[in-house]
């Protein structure tokens, strides 16, 4: 099919390529070759074409050289020009020439040209030349052909280590790496071809597409027989595979063994650090790379700050800001786009609107992660200023801006300007999706319209899925709905039967009316479908460090101190009038042994080290991996009240700001 294909365009350009030189110019403006292109044909304006024109009657190798010439300064548009020229004047191409020739359309938009040039190729015999057809498969697959490359290969009677990488190469590029490592294990069996570093490069890039640590440490293993686990490109694919499989420890020993890492090994490695979850040893990471003098990029900085907002730390975000500053990447929008996602999501709106405000030409990706950072935060006036502003200077919203929107008005609790946010988003040609349901549904859950929400889960024009069933759970537990709560569970347990947070929420609906003989079920359900709940931990920002505690954890050095404190807190906070809100602990155990439980969550304890660790008006930053609970958040309201401190607690859902006894999402979260 593809060598018939090539014949046909081949008869249908033979004519231009044997006549002059107008004519092959107007044949590849027929074919899809620009404009631009066509006039370039003829300008004429090249020094190497200047040459030939000085030749009275310059023969073919003339010809070849100025090729060759504009091949090596990779001006391919002029490789075709004066390859047009030599065809014109009644010479052929050698097996070199049209090397040049496959290159050049490769590189340029001329994949109809390429075709020609193809069947050209076969006509004069070089059907056969292995050299020839690699190029051509690289073209094809550049463009993707990706069938007619493989057809081009299948036929090539002597297949060498190029051939193979080269459709391998072209699997991977074009998405197909199941069919990649087909025609990798075939090589391996029935050639005897050994693979070069390039082959292997594109094998593991197959393994890290699929997900296929086996295989992946099986290439490993022949790069090391090999002897090419030298090569920068290897050792980046293989840094990237582990990381991409969660093998980052492995991925760290593949890249400590490397004594002067090159800036991509370093970029592979921070990435995987935070694509993992591993926030802080990409940071640390980052830090180690400065310090040793090597120049970060773009991808660099982006990948350290992605770790720092996962993190959460204020200093360390502030440290790398600068240090993209130092760099001269205080221009670069995608840097800065980042870092306003950074500092939103380390505590400080006000940082990241200074630099939202130092950007001169606003994008609608920075104006969407300015309202984001707005809506984490609660900040609904503000995210709404900005988005009336956003339209004001001609930047159409997309689909996140309207997430970062709809997210602010469901912390503030804005039921009317939720809706009317999100039935306008029609207007500007946006199909909401199931962020946006998933908003609408929190926002009108947890204001109390809990048939209003069904109702519009039933309506929505694709499956629910589980963020959108979860954000009905959740308003069931707020207002105590057994009935709708059970339904909405059974729907996500039906997505996500192993997630213990969705059991945990109807455990907590249950346990509110005492039916401890349901909890006890739901406990049994989750063992039986291997539910097991995330261990909660907050961590606290002190000097520039984090430190980390579990509910009653006793490991710190100064535990003594912190278990003072919390006694010291614990006694003030019933002077005050505190409650604690026993409901919510699920054991049917005894008053006081529900008490201790509350008081020893993880956000207390990090408070109290936090205390006792800080002079007197320090702001304390606090990152919880769980949803702030009613007792703690209660708790640190007054806390903050009589410690005179101000306390920022970022949840697994948003920012709470704690000054003077109030707490800016003004209870509701």
């Amino acid at each position: 099919m593809a060598c018939r294909r090539s014949f046909q365009s081949f008869r249908r350009f033979h004519y231009y390529f044997s006549s002059a030189f107008s004519q092959v110019s107007s044949s590849l403006l027929c074919c899809g070759f620009s404009h631009t292109y066509g006039y370039m044909f003829h300008a004429y304006s090249s020094l190497a074409q200047q040459l030939l024109d000085e030749i009275s009657q310059p023969n073919f190798p003339d010809f070849h050289n100025v090729i060759r010439r504009h091949s090596d300064e990779r001006s391919f548009t002029q490789v075709l020009q004066v390859y047009a020229s030599m065809l014109s004047h009644g010479f052929l191409p050698n097996g070199s020439t049209l090397n040049f020739i496959i290159k050049a359309c490769t590189a340029l938009p001329a994949l109809s040209f390429g075709w020609a040039v193809h069947a050209q190729a076969v006509l004069l015999g070089f059907e056969a030349a292995t050299f020839i057809q690699n190029g051509i498969i690289v073209m094809y697959a550049r463009f993707r052909e990706i069938a007619t490359a493989r057809a081009v290969f299948d036929k090539l009677a002597n297949k060498d280590v190029v051939s193979w990488t080269s459709i391998m190469s072209g699997y991977v590029q074009n998405g197909y790496p199941f069919d990649a490592l087909q025609i990798f294990r075939t090589m391996r069996i029935d050639s005897t071809v050994i693979p070069d570093f390039i082959a292997l490069v594109s094998a593991l890039k197959a393994c890290m597409d699929v997900g296929d640590l086996e295989q992946g440490s099986s290439v490993h293993v022949l790069v090391v027989k090999f002897g090419v686990e030298d090569e920068p490109d290897l050792l980046t694919t293989l840094i990237a595979m582990y990381a991409k499989c969660g093998q980052v420890h492995v991925a760290r020993y593949v890249f400590d063994q490397v004594t002067s890492p090159e800036p991509l090994l370093w970029n592979a490695m921070i990435s995987g650090y935070a694509k993992n979850g591993n926030a802080e040893e990409a940071v640390d990471l980052f830090k180690e790379m400065v310090a040793r003098n090597v120049q970060p990029d773009s991808i660099t900085l982006r990948s350290a700050i992605l770790a720092c907002a996962q993190v959460g730390c204020l200093e360390a975000a502030k440290w790398i800001w600068g240090s993209a500053n130092a760099n001269g990447f205080e221009s670069d929008m995608f840097v800065s786009t980042a870092v306003i996602d950074m500092f939103a999501k380390c505590g400080s709106m006000a940082l990241a609107h200074s630099v939202f405000e130092s950007i001169p030409k606003k994008d609608v990706v920075v104006w969407s992660a300015i309202i984001m950072g707005y809506g984490l935060h609660g900040q609904v006036k503000e995210a709404i200023e900005l988005f009336h502003g956003m339209i004001l200077s001609n930047i159409q919203p997309n689909d996140v801006t309207y997430v970062g929107l709809l997210s602010a008005c469901k912390h503030s609790g804005l039921v009317e300007e939720g809706r009317r946010y999100f039935y306008s988003m029609k207007e500007h040609a946006i199909e909401p999706r199931h962020q946006h349901y998933a908003c609408l549904v929190d926002l009108l859950g947890r204001s109390g319209h809990l048939e209003e929400a069904f109702m519009l889960i039933r309506e929505m024009p694709m499956a629910p899925k589980v963020t959108v069933w979860g954000a009905l759970l959740n308003a069931c537990r707020i207002y105590s709905n057994v009935e709708l709560g059970k339904y909405a569970a059974e729907q996500v347990f039906a997505i996500e039967p192993t997630n213990a947070g969705h059991y945990v929420q109807l455990s907590n609906i249950y346990a509110c009316f005492g039916m401890w003989k349901d909890v006890a079920r739901i406990r049994v359900l989750m063992k039986e479908r291997g539910a097991k709940k995330p261990m909660g931990f907050s961590s606290i920002e002190i000097n520039g460090k984090l430190q980390s505690f579990y509910a009653g954890d006793k490991s710190h050095s100064r535990s003594m101190e912190i278990y003072a404190m919390l006694d010291k807190l614990e006694a003030k906070l019933k002077k005050f009038g505190f409650l604690p809100h026993i409901d919510l602990v699920l054991h049917d155990v005894g008053h006081e042994e529900k008490e201790v439980s509350l008081r020893n969550h993880s956000e207390r304890i990090a408070i109290a080290y936090g205390l006792i660790s800080t002079p007197p008006g320090t702001t304390l930053r606090i990152i919880k991996n769980l949803r702030a609970c009613v007792n703690c958040h209660s708790a640190t309201k007054l806390i903050s009240k009589f410690e005179q401190r101000e306390i920022v607690v970022r949840d697994a859902n948003r920012f709470h700001h704690f000054k003077h006894g109030l707490c800016s999402c003004g209870d509701y979260w």
